[in-house]
Protein backbone atom coordinates (compact mmCIF):
# COMPACT_ATOMS: atom_id res chain seq x y z
CA UNK A 1 0.00 0.00 0.00
CA UNK A 2 2.87 2.38 0.77
CA UNK A 3 4.35 1.72 -2.66
CA UNK A 4 1.07 2.61 -4.38
CA UNK A 5 0.78 5.80 -2.37
CA UNK A 6 4.36 6.70 -3.26
CA UNK A 7 3.80 6.01 -6.97
CA UNK A 8 0.62 8.09 -6.93
CA UNK A 9 2.47 10.99 -5.30
CA UNK A 10 5.26 10.80 -7.89
CA UNK A 11 2.78 10.75 -10.80
CA UNK A 12 0.88 13.67 -9.32
CA UNK A 13 4.10 15.63 -8.94
CA UNK A 14 4.96 15.02 -12.61
CA UNK A 15 1.51 16.13 -13.71
CA UNK A 16 1.69 19.31 -11.63
CA UNK A 17 5.20 20.04 -12.91
CA UNK A 18 4.11 19.54 -16.52
CA UNK A 19 1.22 21.97 -16.05
CA UNK A 20 3.22 24.61 -14.23
CA UNK A 21 6.15 24.54 -16.66
CA UNK A 22 3.91 26.03 -19.36
CA UNK A 23 3.47 29.78 -19.46
CA UNK A 24 0.18 31.02 -18.04
CA UNK A 25 -1.48 33.08 -20.76
CA UNK A 26 -4.89 33.96 -19.32
CA UNK A 27 -5.29 37.26 -17.48
CA UNK A 28 -7.68 36.44 -14.66
CA UNK A 29 -8.05 40.09 -13.62
CA UNK A 30 -9.67 41.56 -16.72
CA UNK A 31 -13.30 41.54 -17.77
CA UNK A 32 -13.55 39.07 -20.66
CA UNK A 33 -16.46 40.88 -22.34
CA UNK A 34 -14.47 44.13 -22.39
CA UNK A 35 -11.43 42.19 -23.65
CA UNK A 36 -13.50 40.82 -26.54
CA UNK A 37 -14.99 44.22 -27.37
CA UNK A 38 -11.52 45.82 -27.54
CA UNK A 39 -10.22 43.01 -29.74
CA UNK A 40 -13.20 43.35 -32.11
CA UNK A 41 -12.66 47.11 -32.43
CA UNK A 42 -8.97 46.60 -33.21
CA UNK A 43 -9.67 43.74 -35.65
CA UNK A 44 -12.28 45.79 -37.52
CA UNK A 45 -9.77 48.61 -38.07
CA UNK A 46 -7.19 46.13 -39.36
CA UNK A 47 -9.71 44.13 -41.45
CA UNK A 48 -9.04 41.01 -39.42
CA UNK A 49 -11.16 38.57 -37.46
CA UNK A 50 -10.88 37.78 -33.76
CA UNK A 51 -10.04 34.35 -32.41
CA UNK A 52 -10.97 33.86 -28.78
CA UNK A 53 -9.14 30.97 -27.19
CA UNK A 54 -11.54 30.34 -24.30
CA UNK A 55 -10.21 28.46 -21.29
CA UNK A 56 -8.01 29.24 -18.35
CA UNK A 57 -4.70 28.76 -16.62
CA UNK A 58 -6.36 25.80 -14.86
CA UNK A 59 -6.56 23.93 -18.20
CA UNK A 60 -3.39 22.06 -19.27
CA UNK A 61 -4.67 21.63 -22.85
CA UNK A 62 -5.26 25.40 -23.07
CA UNK A 63 -1.68 26.12 -22.02
CA UNK A 64 -0.34 23.43 -24.39
CA UNK A 65 -2.14 25.03 -27.32
CA UNK A 66 -0.82 28.49 -26.48
CA UNK A 67 2.69 27.06 -26.24
CA UNK A 68 2.24 25.11 -29.49
CA UNK A 69 1.16 28.07 -31.63
CA UNK A 70 3.83 30.32 -30.14
CA UNK A 71 6.61 27.90 -31.07
CA UNK A 72 5.36 27.20 -34.60
CA UNK A 73 6.46 30.03 -36.92
CA UNK A 74 4.09 29.06 -39.75
CA UNK A 75 1.03 29.05 -37.50
CA UNK A 76 2.12 32.24 -35.74
CA UNK A 77 2.44 34.01 -39.08
CA UNK A 78 -1.06 32.96 -40.23
CA UNK A 79 -2.48 34.17 -36.92
CA UNK A 80 -0.59 37.49 -36.95
CA UNK A 81 -1.64 38.28 -40.53
CA UNK A 82 -5.32 37.44 -40.13
CA UNK A 83 -6.49 37.58 -36.54
CA UNK A 84 -6.56 39.49 -33.33
CA UNK A 85 -5.86 36.49 -31.09
CA UNK A 86 -6.91 36.66 -27.44
CA UNK A 87 -6.93 34.30 -24.49
CA UNK A 88 -10.32 34.69 -22.83
CA UNK A 89 -10.37 33.54 -19.23
CA UNK A 90 -13.34 31.42 -18.23
CA UNK A 91 -13.74 30.29 -14.64
CA UNK A 92 -17.30 29.43 -13.64
CA UNK A 93 -16.20 27.91 -10.34
CA UNK A 94 -15.54 31.24 -8.65
CA UNK A 95 -18.36 32.66 -6.58
CA UNK A 96 -20.20 35.96 -6.67
CA UNK A 97 -19.86 38.26 -9.65
CA UNK A 98 -17.51 35.90 -11.46
CA UNK A 99 -20.34 33.37 -11.95
CA UNK A 100 -22.53 36.06 -13.52
CA UNK A 101 -19.60 37.16 -15.67
CA UNK A 102 -19.00 33.55 -16.78
CA UNK A 103 -22.67 33.17 -17.74
CA UNK A 104 -22.57 36.45 -19.70
CA UNK A 105 -19.41 35.29 -21.46
CA UNK A 106 -21.00 32.01 -22.52
CA UNK A 107 -24.07 33.87 -23.79
CA UNK A 108 -21.85 36.31 -25.75
CA UNK A 109 -19.93 33.43 -27.35
CA UNK A 110 -22.93 31.23 -28.25
CA UNK A 111 -22.43 28.79 -25.37
CA UNK A 112 -19.07 27.68 -26.72
CA UNK A 113 -18.24 25.85 -23.47
CA UNK A 114 -20.37 22.93 -24.61
CA UNK A 115 -17.35 21.75 -26.62
CA UNK A 116 -14.93 21.65 -23.68
CA UNK A 117 -11.72 23.63 -23.31
CA UNK A 118 -9.90 25.11 -24.93
CA UNK A 119 -12.50 26.13 -27.44
CA UNK A 120 -11.90 28.63 -30.21
CA UNK A 121 -14.49 31.19 -31.22
CA UNK A 122 -14.02 33.14 -34.43
CA UNK A 123 -15.67 36.56 -34.51
CA UNK A 124 -16.01 38.73 -37.59
CA UNK A 125 -15.18 42.44 -37.65
CA UNK A 126 -18.58 43.25 -36.18
CA UNK A 127 -18.13 40.85 -33.28
CA UNK A 128 -20.55 38.24 -34.61
CA UNK A 129 -19.72 34.59 -33.86
CA UNK A 130 -19.05 32.94 -37.21
CA UNK A 131 -17.46 29.69 -36.05
CA UNK A 132 -16.83 27.67 -32.91
CA UNK A 133 -13.97 25.16 -33.13
CA UNK A 134 -13.86 22.13 -30.85
CA UNK A 135 -10.16 21.73 -30.01
CA UNK A 136 -10.36 17.94 -29.80
CA UNK A 137 -10.33 17.83 -33.62
CA UNK A 138 -6.94 19.56 -33.59
CA UNK A 139 -5.25 17.23 -31.11
CA UNK A 140 -2.71 14.53 -31.72
CA UNK A 141 -1.36 12.41 -28.88
CA UNK A 142 -0.56 14.70 -25.97
CA UNK A 143 -0.36 17.77 -28.19
CA UNK A 144 -1.69 19.29 -31.38
CA UNK A 145 -1.36 18.49 -35.07
CA UNK A 146 0.20 21.28 -37.14
CA UNK A 147 -1.67 20.39 -40.34
CA UNK A 148 -5.07 20.37 -38.60
CA UNK A 149 -4.37 23.61 -36.74
CA UNK A 150 -3.22 25.38 -39.91
CA UNK A 151 -6.28 24.12 -41.77
CA UNK A 152 -8.55 25.53 -39.06
CA UNK A 153 -6.91 28.96 -39.11
CA UNK A 154 -6.62 29.17 -42.91
CA UNK A 155 -10.27 28.19 -43.39
CA UNK A 156 -11.43 31.05 -41.14
CA UNK A 157 -9.32 33.95 -42.36
CA UNK A 158 -11.29 37.00 -43.56
CA UNK A 159 -10.17 36.24 -47.13
CA UNK A 160 -11.32 32.61 -46.98
CA UNK A 161 -14.69 33.52 -45.50
CA UNK A 162 -15.33 36.37 -47.96
CA UNK A 163 -14.37 34.12 -50.90
CA UNK A 164 -17.00 31.57 -49.89
CA UNK A 165 -19.75 34.17 -49.45
CA UNK A 166 -19.48 35.60 -52.99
Amino acid sequence: MKILAFLFAVLLAFKVEAQTSLKKVYDEDINPIEQIDKAVAKAKLERKFVVCQVGGNWCPWCLRFADFITKDATISQVIDENFEYIHVNYNPRKSGGEQQQAAALMKRLDNCGRFGFPVFVVLDGDGKVIHIQDSSFLEEGQGYNQEKVLRFFKNWTPQAVSATSR
